[in-house]
């Protein structure tokens, strides 16, 4: 799992079928101060309804994301699978 903060969201007029109807994010991971960029973007599929801004948990592996989506064949790596509301590290918030 990765800490990831929502930077937009990713329009296509078209993408692979087995992804037809699914809502792509572009995400950013973070630090557990969920504010400090941790390496580059990257493309995830949403099943959470996370918008921009929202502070998520992106599940970034292939077989787990596809038995999500019940779909031996999508095409994808990366799934957004919870919203944080908060995150507690030895008993003190970090947000």
């Amino acid at each position: 799992m990765i800490l990831c903060r929502v930077t937009g969201t990713v329009w296509s007029t078209q993408k692979n079928a087995h992804l037809a109807g699914h809502r792509l994010l572009l995400c950013q991971p973070v630090a557990l101060d969920g504010e400090t960029g941790e390496g580059a973007s990257f493309v995830a599929v949403d099943r959470v309804d996370a918008g921009e801004g929202d502070l998520v948990l992106v599940n970034a592996e292939g077989g787990g994301a596809r038995l999500v989506l019940n779909d031996d064949l999508a095409p994808l790596r990366n799934l957004v699978v919870a919203v944080v509301d908060a995150i507690d590290v030895d008993g003190e918030p970090t947000r």
